[in-house]
């Protein structure tokens, strides 16, 4: 393969990155949206689309986002809350139940721990650090290292192939 082709590849898997990871971002900010004011899938998909993704708001351009990815992590979040939940209930630590984690680190959670099910797509390193990146955004240090315990804990159940396939 020449260099030219390398380095298109190479762009080209950076901008799916980019574009998953503004997805993840947009996901979590929905997620959050619905358990805040109650708002419903169908107007979060509307609105997303037409004013979140790769758009400008409140002076804060965002990178254009895989809409498909997006609308999986979000529907199947809505989807399955009822599993997810009880298992980063029992991820969490020192007595704190999901209902008292801050709204944004729920959303964070639930996203992740939803795509560790269901993305076997993407590596489990990588959705962790993903989402510890997404609450960085909107939490300190202390909160996104839970958010890193969480799902770590959750990728070892789910993808436990994964962790013995490799000495990290």
């Amino acid at each position: 393969m020449n260099d030219t082709k390398k380095n298109a590849d190479r762009n080209s898997g950076e901008k799916k990155a980019n574009r998953r990871g503004a997805a993840r971002l947009a996901a979590v900010q929905a997620l959050y949206q619905m358990d805040i004011a109650g708002a419903g899938i169908n107007d979060i998909f509307a609105e997303f689309e037409s004013h979140w993704l790769g758009n400008e708001v409140e002076g804060d351009t965002y990178l254009p986002a895989e809409a498909a990815f997006f609308k999986d992590v979000v529907a199947g979040v809505v989807r399955d809350q009822a599993k997810l939940d009880p298992l980063l209930d029992e991820a969490l630590t020192r007595g704190w139940p999901l209902k008292r984690i801050d709204a944004i680190l729920r959303a964070t959670l639930r996203a992740g721990a939803y795509e560790l099910e269901h993305r076997k797509d993407v590596p489990a390193r990588v959705v962790v650090k993903e989402y510890v990146d997404v609450a960085n955004a909107f939490v300190d240090r202390d909160e996104t290292g839970l958010v890193n315990a969480v799902l770590d804990q959750i990728a070892r159940q789910f993808r436990a192939d994964e962790f013995s396939r490799s000495s990290g």
